[in-house]
């Protein structure tokens, strides 16, 4: 299906890295579309706490200047290069990896998008519940799966389960088929169980050492910490034989010590995991992984509130501050 869209749009965008003051919300050319892209017509997006590590500099990226931010949306076809198959206007579409390695972001009206990164919305499933799951939810696909190599029967250690990545994790983890012991706070620790978790542990107990070593005698197959609260010597004792811990946050932490005799005789291995990495392979598979946690798992984002895209620059200033416990969804318009 080939066609062009010409003019304007309302984008947010930055010149150069900097703080969220920078953020510009203003008219930018319609993207171009090369031969295999599919022009998408923004319906939502989400903001990601690693948006604001790439608006900001943290984490070193190619930015074409003007750059619009963002990795995720939701929204429509609107046109599509000749070499692309599979794509027809108006069809309901989604992708999570935008505004980085060289790509413009997805926090516009429209937005390019490689026809191999861009997926089809299933029947049913609601477009904010997408857009918000899409990041949380294929980042804890790709750790358990990619990275962590789970299989059904192992147990599976998740810091956070309450979070966005954490709870995500529970869920995908227990269809699986896996035993998941997870940590929260009290007051989340019935929701964590109804995703799937065998226990749940109250991540502030001065003895949670010892509660997860009881929690599994054996040790942990795969170790998930969606917290950035854990400690590297404490999460390598808590390893089974062969047991994987997926390194997953901690951007900007110094140097950490090693228990590197506990690591080698255990036969266990530890990961480094950032999303931004993952190949479109990995990103296809992991999308599977985002319709299966919304399709057949408890499940669902808690999206905290609902902005417009003009508001880009505040959804990153409370994401930087930490007063977001959710998804923040923007739209255009």
């Amino acid at each position: 299906m080939n066609g062009t869209v010409s003019g304007t749009m309302r984008a947010a965008y930055i010149d150069a890295v900097g703080p969220a003051e920078t953020i510009r919300y203003g008219e930018l050319p319609v993207p171009p579309i090369g031969p295999t892209d599919v022009l998408v017509r923004v319906g939502a997006v989400a903001a990601d706490p690693v948006d604001t590590f790439v608006r900001s500099g943290a984490y070193a990226t190619s930015l074409p200047l003007p750059f619009v931010v963002g990795r995720d949306l939701v929204g429509e076809v609107a046109a599509a290069g000749p070499g692309t198959v599979g794509f027809s206007a108006g069809q309901p579409v989604w992708c999570n990896s935008l505004g980085h390695a060289g790509r413009q972001g997805s926090f516009a009206e429209y937005a390019a998008v490689a026809a191999d990164r861009l997926y089809p919305v299933p029947p049913g499933v609601a477009a904010d519940d997408l857009v918000a799951a899409a990041h949380p939810a294929a980042s804890a696909w790709l750790a358990l799966f990619r990275h962590g190599r789970l299989r059904a029967g192992e147990t599976v250690y998740v810091g956070g389960g309450a979070g966005n990545v954490g709870g995500a994790a529970v869920a995908l983890a227990a269809h699986a088929g896996a035993r998941v012991v997870a940590t929260a706070r009290p007051e989340d620790a019935a929701e964590v169980r109804c995703l799937g978790a065998a226990e749940v542990l109250d991540y502030r107990a001065p003895d949670l050492g010892g509660q997860l070593r009881r929690a599994a005698p054996d040790g942990y197959d795969v170790h998930l910490d969606t917290s950035g609260h854990g400690v590297l010597a404490d999460a390598v004792d808590l390893l089974a034989h062969g047991g994987r811990l997926v390194a997953m946050v901690g951007l900007g932490r110094g140097a950490v010590e090693l228990p590197l005799g506990r690591l080698y005789t255990r036969d266990a291995s530890i990961v480094g995991f950032a999303i931004s990495n993952a190949t479109t392979a990995d990103l296809a598979d992991a999308a599977r992984g985002v319709v299966t946690v919304l399709e057949d798992t408890p499940w669902r984002p808690h999206i905290a509130d609902r902005l417009p895209l003009s508001g880009t620059a505040e959804a990153h200033r409370r994401l930087e501050a930490g007063e977001v416990r959710g998804r923040l969804v923007l739209t255009p318009g």
